[in-house]
């Protein structure tokens, strides 16, 4: 493939950073990191949770403010005192945590704080069309620029971030795991779009624990470990998956999963029937065995996640039903299905499954607080002691549990949210994309627990939108396809080109399906569900 930018390796820096450190109350999270940034190149930066690259693009985008240490833009000393001045020079972020207004709309918020006026009246005709060309650059017409950013699907909302920094005239672009909620489709795309930037010469400084990504859209790579620069302008194409996962973590990680051990025959815990939710997904029936890992592949938007929330009550499903160990759960009830041994770990687990203002402890008990309650007054020290059980069993670092859980890696919070349904003792397992924004090194103590867990006798459902992690941590495959299973196979009879061809089938079949249907559907409003 061709290099993402042909004049990047002549280019003169436009960003230089020496000697950056960051320190906060307890922690210094910067302990001297440089990084240089070349106008027309895309620039990859590595790092293990924890690593610091967060802070880092956070003093980059002003954010922050460093605490020693200088920065350069196009030859000049410059301070980022607030994200204002880091905008006006040309830099734009997005970050891996959206942060779209819910409320407002899609050209509002690709304008928001640079709304176009005239006399001091808003003039929304010019942004909607101006966000309209925006958003069919990026490929997604669409997308209605009058449609509220809360009712469009991560993806959509992924877009809408990208077309708010090309608004900008950007200059240089900071883009941290965009990809994270894209399908493979939609993730090529994306790399046409950057390389259609760097070809102007608009830097991009990428991130992304997708290694495989690195090298298709990569020039130069710098590797951050504890705080540190361990390395800086590595070939992007030429330096292999052993040394970068080495510099990350100071340590030789082998790109394995756990062994998978057999099955022994048993009654399902978990079975669900002809699950349906109108709209999104019909007829899906699968049972999961006690110590048996169960993934469901497919692409963004076939209706993976809407089937684990189905389950977990979350969603009130318009047909089928549920049951764990022949206890039939009420549909739409998340109450019943936790009282019957159910948990979830959701994809968004910073706005849907943490309290990230709250402590450590209180997230890990917070499923559980009943046992801790004497007089109707929750007991501190009990809950505490409980959580920190966990924190050790699972190896949370840093261990203190009274801190914020906000403060953590994002490999760390997923082990938070697993503790909290190890304490419940829960039965049912439903992972969505459990190694989101999760370096290698904690990627592999997940995916040990994960099978940990299923040798205890839990019955575990994993959804991930890469293929390689459902066909490495299950024992048998659920194929996904517009809301419907066109397949289930033993994992180690597939492979990702087989589960991809599933998809495409299925997806073809589908659309075959809903032709007949409209062809042969009497055309009277009744008849239409």
């Amino acid at each position: 493939m061709p290099s993402a930018s042909v004049t990047a390796g002549a280019a003169a820096p436009l960003l230089e950073m020496h000697g950056i450190v960051k320190n906060f109350p307890g922690v210094r999270a910067l302990a001297g990191v440089d990084l240089d940034v070349r106008a027309g190149e895309v620039h990859c930066l590595l790092g293990q949770n924890g690593a610091g690259k967060s802070t880092l693009i956070k003093v980059l985008a002003g954010a922050h403010q460093p605490d020693a240490g200088m920065i350069t833009w196009r030859g000049e000393p410059v301070q980022f005192r607030n994200p204002q001045v880091a905008m006006s020079l040309g830099i734009a972020t997005i970050y891996q945590e959206l942060d779209l207004v819910a409320g407002l709309t899609v050209a509002d918020n690709i304008f928001l704080g640079r709304e176009r006026s005239r006399f001091g009246i808003a003039r929304p005709a010019p942004a909607n069309e101006a966000a309209g060309e925006l958003l069919a650059r990026l490929g997604h017409p669409e997308i209605r620029p009058t449609a509220e950013v809360g009712s469009l699907p991560a993806a959509a909302q992924q877009m809408v971030s990208i077309a708010r920094a090309l608004s900008q005239d950007a200059k240089l672009i900071i883009m941290d795991e965009p990809s994270a909620v894209l399908d493979n489709e939609e993730v090529q795309h994306l790399f046409e779009v950057i390389r259609d930037l760097t070809g102007d010469g608009v830097a991009v400084v990428y991130i992304s624990h997708r290694l495989e990504e690195i090298r298709q859209v990569g020039d130069r790579i710098t590797v951050l470990k504890d705080g540190r620069t361990v390395a800086t302008g590595l070939p992007a194409r030429d330096t292999s998956t052993r040394q970068v996962i080495e510099l990350m973590t100071g340590r030789d990680i082998e790109y394995v999963f756990p062994d998978r051990r057999a099955v022994a025959a048993a009654e399902p815990l978990l079975s669900v029937r002809d699950l349906g939710l109108r709209g999104t997904f019909r007829g899906v029936s699968f049972d999961v065995a006690p110590g048996e890992v169960v993934g469901l592949a497919g692409l963004v938007g076939s209706g993976r996640s809407e089937i684990l929330e189905t389950v977990y009550g979350a969603r009130k499903a318009t047909t089928g039903t549920v049951t764990v160990a022949g206890r039939r759960l009420r549909p739409g009830s998340v109450a019943a299905a936790v009282s019957a041994g159910v948990g979830l770990a959701p994809e968004e687990r910073k706005s849907q499954a943490l309290l990230l203002g709250d402590a450590v402890y209180r997230n890990i008990s917070i499923a559980s607080l009943a046992r801790f309650a004497r007089g109707g007054f929750l007991t501190g020290g009990s809950e505490k002691d409980a959580a920190r059980e966990q924190v050790r069993a699972l190896d949370v670092r840093p261990a203190d549990v009274t801190r914020e859980v906000r403060t953590l890696s994002g490999g760390n919070q997923q082990k938070v949210v697993l503790a909290r349904w190890l304490l419940r003792d829960c039965r049912v397992l439903l992972l969505d994309e459990p190694t989101r924004g999760v370096d290698v090194g904690a990627r592999s103590e997940i995916y040990a627990l994960i099978r940990d867990l299923a040798d205890r006798g839990v019955a575990v459902v994993v959804v991930s939108s890469e293929i390689p992690e459902v066909l490495g941590l299950a024992d048998r495959v659920l194929v996904i396809s517009d809301g419907s299973v066109v397949a289930e196979e033993p994992a180690d009879a597939l492979d990702e080109h087989a589960v991809l061809d599933l998809v495409m089938e299925g997806t073809v079949g589908s659309r075959q399906r809903d032709g007949r249907q409209q062809a042969t559907a009497a055309p009277h409003e009744g008849d239409v569900a």
